[in-house]
């Protein structure tokens, strides 16, 4: 299990070299930030640790102050992580329809009211029966599972459109959702087989490690292989899509205001029909008189 924290923690750190090589960061500047976290934080969590089972220092006020620490940064790392892998999601929605700026904006719209919700349902489902600080697991854990869904359901969507949207396999919005759907799908099956009490080394721990570290393998390699140039999304003007498009644009638009006029009579059009009719045949009998 060390050796496999350790790689986890160098594919990690290479991943993170190959996106701000390739400025990636700029395409996707939450991922960049993501992967920013997770390499700091891996050996403060490791410092820490050291600490508190008092192999840098044999006095119990530091072991306790490194204990206590590390309970703080822990879940402070992972609901920064949740508010990140949210943005990440919106991100690699932004990329993947950047060809259909108004889906675009009416999906950013629907991902904020999925946030708000998350966040109502992960408050109202609480227990706040407890004092101190025992309450931070419990809204740590509702936001990363609310966020997990939601990858999932980005994976899922993406998967059905690829087709609609010509985005190839080997795109890296693609290559990111991919990975957290595999993450997000290694953590419900882990959270709902792994006891809280089981040891490090249980076999299914082996496995959730292993997930973790075929998921950096799959970014690693987006990140590493050259991705193909996206092709243009050729659509009828009478498909589905184009008007869902063009009514997503619509929405939020205030419209031009358009003053509306009455039918006139329609004897006073006859009327005026029949006037200009007797001025052209007059002009057409005076041109033939001269001629």
């Amino acid at each position: 299990m060390t050796a496999m924290t350790g790689a986890e923690f160098l594919l990690f750190a290479a991943l993170g070299f190959l996106f701000w090589k390739k400025g990636l960061h700029r395409r996707f500047p939450a991922m960049g930030a993501y992967l920013a976290l997770r390499i700091v934080a891996t050996p403060m969590f490791s410092l820490l640790l050291l600490g508190q089972a008092g192999q840098l220092s044999a006095s119990t006020e530091i072991q306790n102050t490194c204990r206590f620490a590390y309970f703080l940064v822990y879940w402070a790392v992972y609901m920064a992580s949740a508010v990140l892998l949210f943005f990440i999601c919106m991100e690699v929605f932004r990329s993947a329809l950047s060809a259909l700026p108004g889906l675009v904006k009416f999906g950013i719209v629907m991902f904020r009211w999925t946030a708000l919700a998350s966040l109502i349902v992960s408050f109202s489902t609480m227990s706040f029966a407890h004092k101190g600080l025992i309450p931070i697991p419990d809204i740590a854990y509702g936001l990363m599972r609310s966020v997990s869904i939601l990858e999932l359901c980005l994976l899922a969507f993406l998967c059905l459109s690829m087709n609609a949207l010509r985005l190839p396999v080997r795109d890296l919005a693609f290559g990111i959702a991919l990975g957290f759907g595999l993450m997000s799908a290694n953590d419900f099956v882990a959270s709902s087989l792994i006891s809280h009490n089981a040891s490090l080394t249980a076999p299914l721990q082996f496995v959730y490690e292993a997930v973790i570290l075929f998921a950096l393998g799959t970014w690693v390699a987006y990140c590493a292989l050259p991705e193909p140039a996206r092709k243009p999304v050729v659509m009828a003007v009478n498909s589905t899509i184009y008007r869902w498009n063009e009514i997503a644009s619509a929405l939020g638009h205030t419209g031009t205001q358009v003053a509306v006029q009455q039918p006139a009579n329609s004897f006073f059009l006859t009327d005026v029909e029949n006037v200009v009719e007797r001025v052209l045949n007059r002009n057409l009998n005076r041109r033939e008189s001269e001629l």
